[in-house]
């Protein structure tokens, strides 16, 4: 079994579709281990997004994950950074195939409604960023 985190941005949050992205999940056999809603502030989203620093779209990058709530998960499943990535749709939502997360509720590179941990390093460093060990049930 493997771990992943999956955040829905405030796009996705404002318009409703938490329920939505949990329930893909849910039917495709996960197991939720962690939720939670919440503010990022500007420290935590540049922790977060440490690897894009100085590049040009680092600043619009926080400013919009800072903008309003998002919800923070945990997912437990079979290959679960793998799967949850191809469920998600590639980045720029534009070039998303219909029946992923992107495809179906995003057309933008910028604000694509989710994002998901792309490796193993990553998905054990954002699930410490945002839960204490503690949280993780």
């Amino acid at each position: 079994m493997e771990r992943t985190f999956i955040m829905v941005k405030p796009n996705g949050v404002a318009r409703g579709l938490v329920g939505e992205v949990i329930s893909r999940f849910e039917r495709r056999g996960f197991s939720l281990v962690a939720l939670k809603a919440l503010r990022i502030d500007r420290a935590l989203a540049e922790r977060h997004y440490a690897e894009h620093a100085g590049k040009p779209f680092f600043e619009p990058l926080v400013a919009f994950i800072t903008s309003g709530t998002v919800v923070a998960m945990v997912w437990e499943g079979r290959e679960a950074i793998r799967v949850a990535r191809a469920m998600m749709g590639v980045t720029d939502s534009a070039d998303a195939a219909s029946g992923t997360i992107r495809g179906d509720f995003s057309l933008s590179k910028e604000e694509n409604v989710v994002h998901g941990s792309d490796g193993p390093q990553s998905a054990a460093r954002e699930i410490a960023l945002f839960f204490a060990d503690d949280e993780l049930v």
